[in-house]
C-alpha cells in the first residue's frame, strides 16, 4: 500500500537524518521526500510517500512520534496502488 505521512519537526541540524534513519532501520524505502519551511522558522514540514504494510507504517508512525525533534505526525489518507 502507498502511504503519505506529514511530519512537523524542529528545524534542527540532524533532525531529517534521524527521521530517515528510523525508516532505514525498519527496512522501509521512502519513495518521495519533500521538506519545506513553515511560517515558524524554527519548524519544518516534511512530507513523504512510502510503500509498506499497514502494520509496518503504524509502527513507524509510533516510533517517529517518539523522536525528540518531531512535533506532530499525521497520516491523512491511505491510497491503494493499482
Amino acid at each position: 500500500m502507498k502511504h503519505t505521512l506529514s511530519i512537523l519537526l524542529q528545524n534542527e541540524s540532524g533532525a531529517l537524518m534521524r527521521v530517515a534513519g528510523l525508516f532505514a532501520a525498519r527496512h522501509c524505502n521512502i519513495d518521495t521526500l519533500t521538506v519545506a519551511a513553515t511560517q515558524d522558522p524554527a519548524v519544518s514540514q516534511l512530507t513523504l510517500v512510502m510503500h509498506g504494510a499497514d502494520e509496518t507504517v503504524e509502527q513507524i508512525i509510533k516510533q517517529t512520534r517518539k523522536l525528540v525533534d518531531v512535533i506532530e505526525v499525521s497520516h491523512p489518507a491511505v491510497t491503494t496502488t493499482p
